[in-house]
């Protein structure tokens, strides 16, 4: 076969291979772990947000800090780890309730993780 014959059919498939992986990133790109999608999605299913009823103040906000720095981190692509957060890490409340803070901030980090990788799992 001559070299000009066998090119440009490598070179039409070439190009049609790359518009399909282009596609299939811009789709994926797009899909369940993207921030609109994760905040979209989550209005549908919101009763896993709401903290213990016997959570006191500071421990609410530890639960909710903790959910948004879960969905931070699947909408940012970043390996779920808890120590990683500066909220958790260094949190902005009184010293003698850090301890009870970081509790519920590990428990709402990990409530939060568990349905967002599982939601991401399902797609």
């Amino acid at each position: 076969m001559k070299p000009k014959l066998t090119a440009i059919p490598a070179l039409a498939l070439l190009l049609g291979a790359s518009c399909f992986i282009i596609s299939k990133a811009s789709a994926l790109s797009a899909g369940p772990s993207s921030p609109a999608y994760v905040q979209d999605h989550d209005r549908d299913h919101g009763n896993w947000e709401a903290p213990p009823g016997e959570f006191n103040d500071i421990q609410r906000r530890g639960f909710h800090d903790g959910i948004e720095g879960a969905r931070k981190d699947v909408g940012n692509h970043r390996r779920p780890d808890v120590n990683n957060r500066d909220e958790y890490r260094h949190p902005d409340v009184p010293p003698e309730t850090r301890k009870v803070y970081r509790a519920a901030f590990r428990r709402g980090y990990q409530q939060a993780m568990s349905h967002l990788m599982e939601d991401h799992d399902r797609h």
